[in-house]
């Protein structure tokens, strides 16, 4: 088996798609990770915010039942498989972007699968500012805004980076899972070259780079992590 896989033939073809697929493949990967990301945070980090300050004992208390609300959707769309959910959603996708399938139709699946996560990301790093920095704010007469933007998210940047990284690194995931509907990058070379067509040195190839594309990612959220955090500065 490892002689096949390791053939002058077998390796002569992976190095060839190497040349011609991988640099579109890898373009491809990090265009819908990053977009979908952002787009993920742009959803979820309000509703991680309102989960924290929107509580009965919180700096701007909302009605509970849309705590509540709030709280079941985002545990149900976290509660649903990716894979299903990419195709529960094919009618939504296919009236955003006009078609269920490709690269760009991917995102929306990603979008909806990522930011229920980043919700409860932004959420856990917002509790884990201090409260009596809070309680400090208010007695000096910050606003809620106040104490939202110039108090808790300041103080839980560092906490908001390392889970971002995380959600970075889930979202490339799923978005090699996104190949099985047509999705382009290294997940459609990997299912396209190692399951249809049983080339699996073209598939192991395909996984190291995403392997090495989560390493940087990790890395690159570390450092900024570590760089943004006051305590180590003083």
């Amino acid at each position: 088996m490892l002689d096949k896989l390791l053939s002058s033939a077998a390796v002569a073809e992976a190095l060839s798609i190497i040349r011609s697929e991988f640099p579109l493949a890898i373009w491809e990967t990090l265009y819908v990770t990053l977009l979908a990301t952002a787009f993920a945070c742009v959803l979820g980090l309000p509703l991680g915010i309102l989960l924290v300050v929107g509580e009965k004992d919180g700096v701007l208390p909302l009605p509970g039942w849309l705590i509540k609300a709030i709280g079941a959707v985002v545990n149900l769309l976290r509660s649903v498989p990716f894979l299903i959910l990419m195709i529960m959603v094919f009618p939504l996708t296919r009236l955003i972007v006009g078609t269920a399938v490709g690269t760009v139709a991917s995102i929306v699946p990603l979008v909806i699968a990522a930011f229920p996560f980043v919700a409860r990301l932004a959420e856990s790093s917002l509790r884990e500012v201090d409260p009596n920095i809070i309680e400090a704010a208010q007695s000096m007469g910050a606003t809620p805004m106040q104490i939202i933007w110039k108090v808790m998210l300041p103080e839980s940047v560092p906490s908001l980076i390392s889970n971002l990284t995380i959600a970075v690194t889930t979202i490339l995931g799923y978005s090699a899972m996104s190949g099985i509907i047509g999705g382009g990058g290294l997940g459609k070379i990997a299912i396209n070259y190692g399951y249809y067509r049983y080339k699996y040195l073209v598939m192991l190839l395909a996984v190291i780079v995403l392997i090495l594309m989560v390493e940087v990612f990790q890395t690159v959220g570390t450092r900024a992590a570590v760089g943004s955090d006051r305590r180590l500065k003083k």
